[in-house]
């Protein structure tokens, strides 16, 4: 096998299974709390623990693999991944799982940068790593689609730990190819890694990210204030110890180019609305329209599979129009794509909600494969896994902003539009969910009036991204002009 198209088809195969594994628990955790029995707050971890591991070890992973060789810590990371599944899916406990969720944080950590590092060592021709990368960006965007279909179809016949055993055989066949296929590179004048950095980023991105996600679930409390001071206290610390480092963990001087700082802000703009719509049209298909968790997935299919179209042919538009035209257009197209939601209501028909799904997931494609591209361009390939990891932090910050800012919105929206007679649960008043959950003590038309108000809180949601995505298309418009279509080896900090 071509070893430059055999390491893509790893990396491939990897990103799609971690962009699966993202959505699948979504579907389990019914079956898995009725088994397990867990507390609300144990119930939060579950969910969390993962993407704070994930998040806090990136930065950290990316380097780490600069060092001691991408191929090689993919392949431990593999290793882990499927030990780790083994002991979520058969976690006896709530305690247990919430640890085995820990482990799989920092196998994910392992792998993430290590793909997208691997491709851009690989990869030498600015073109074909351009292309290559599109390819990668679209099988995370197919993977996150499959997550829901392949989740209800073990879901439909096996027990909960079932969605973590897939993962097996997967990760059995990136085992065996990456070291048979993959090249080793590592950076040869690599510095011994700070161990302050370490624990300032750790410390810092698991602090925001929790921060984010408790404002949402729990509102301003003392917690989240505290959470929130230790963040901002350990990323200044994180950045000001940087600009001390001969080799810093991350090169703060490449922010100072505003390709560089506009790649990375789409990236994490264009994450805000993809992760938010995710959860909420779960919820609206479900629980407004009626359909099964099923159907929701597989209703959900057209738009990942655009997302993986739009990252495939993202490459030669580039070549056409050029890199701040093609990211641009494809901010305007998510845009645009939100515009077709607001007119979403309790009679949409699927063929109706197509229309934004194509159109958003070709956007979505579009974008992603660019900018990842730039990322990656900026830095020498020697650093290829440190500039994949900040690729993938804004990723992880970017969803948990997006859940936190439109799912705030979300759920005022929803509050505001109810109109309740007295005497009703509180629960009525807190989501659609929560109010279906009571709806055997409730009058039906209360239950109505709460679908009515979901949708228009989907709406007002809805109408905010598309004015939050159509501005951010004329900011990386103008802040990628001038970057050019194939970009050379570290053009970009040399500039």
């Amino acid at each position: 096998m071509n070893t430059k198209w055999g390491s893509l088809a790893i990396a491939c195969l990897a990103q799609l299974l971690l962009a699966i594994d993202l959505t699948v628990l979504h579907l389990a955790l019914p079956k898995l709390t009725a088994d397990l029995s867990p507390t609300a707050t144990q119930q939060l971890w579950i969910g969390d623990m993962y993407g704070f591991a994930l998040a806090g070890l990136l930065i950290t992973m990316g380097n780490l693999g600069d060092r001691i060789g991408r191929k090689k810590l993919l392949l431990i990371g593999a290793f882990g991944f499927g030990v780790a599944s083994v002991v979520t899916a058969y976690a006896p406990s709530a305690e247990l799982l919430v640890a085995a969720r820990a482990l799989l944080g920092v196998a994910g950590a392992t792998i993430m940068p290590s793909t997208l590092s691997i491709i851009r060592n690989v990869f030498t021709d600015p073109a074909e790593r351009t292309m290559a990368v599109g390819i990668w960006s679209g099988m995370g965007a197919a993977g996150f689609a499959l997550g829901p279909i392949v989740g209800g179809l073990l879901l439909n016949s096996f027990w909960w730990g079932s969605v973590f055993l897939i993962n097996l055989p997967v990760m059995a066949l990136v085992l065996i190819g990456g070291a048979l296929v993959l090249p080793e590179s590592r950076n040869p004048h690599a510095a011994r890694i700070d161990p302050a950095s370490v624990v300032l980023s750790v410390v810092g991105v698991v602090s925001a990210v929790y921060t984010i996600k408790s404002w949402v679930i729990d509102g301003f409390a003392v917690s989240v204030a505290i959470a929130a001071l230790l963040a901002v206290l350990a990323l200044l610390s994180f950045g000001w110890r940087q600009t001390r480092l001969a080799v810093p963990l991350v090169d703060l001087r490449l922010f100072r180019y505003r390709a560089f700082s506009g790649a990375v802000g789409a990236n994490l703009f264009a994450i805000f609305g993809m992760i938010a719509l995710s959860l909420i049209f779960a919820q609206y298909m479900q629980l407004v329209l009626g359909w099964t968790p099923l159907q929701a997935g597989l209703a959900s299919l057209p738009g990942g599979l655009a997302g993986a179209v739009g990252g495939a042919v993202a490459a030669k538009l580039v070549m056409r129009w050029g890199r701040n035209t093609v990211v641009a257009l494809g901010l305007l197209m998510s845009a645009c794509s939100f515009a077709v939601y607001t007119q979403a209501d309790t009679t949409t028909t699927f063929s109706y909600l197509l229309i934004g799904m194509v159109i958003g997931g070709l956007g979505v494609g579009f974008t992603f494969a660019v900018t990842n591209d730039t990322i990656l361009a900026a830095v020498p390939r020697e650093r290829a896994g440190a500039a994949a990891a900040l690729s993938e932090t804004a990723f992880e910050l970017g969803g948990s902003l997006g859940i936190a800012v439109l799912g705030s919105i979300l759920a005022g929206a929803y509050r505001d539009n109810l109109v309740l007679p007295p005497g009703l649960p509180p629960q009525v008043a807190d989501s659609l969910g929560a109010a279906l959950s009571v709806a055997d003590q409730v009058p039906p038309p209360v239950i109505e009036a709460a679908r009515l108000a979901f949708v228009e809180a989907l709406q007002v949601t809805a109408l905010t991204t598309t004015g939050l995505l159509a501005v951010l298309a004329v900011v990386a418009f103008l802040t990628l002009r001038g970057v050019p279509k194939v970009i050379p080896d570290d053009v970009l900090s040399h500039a």
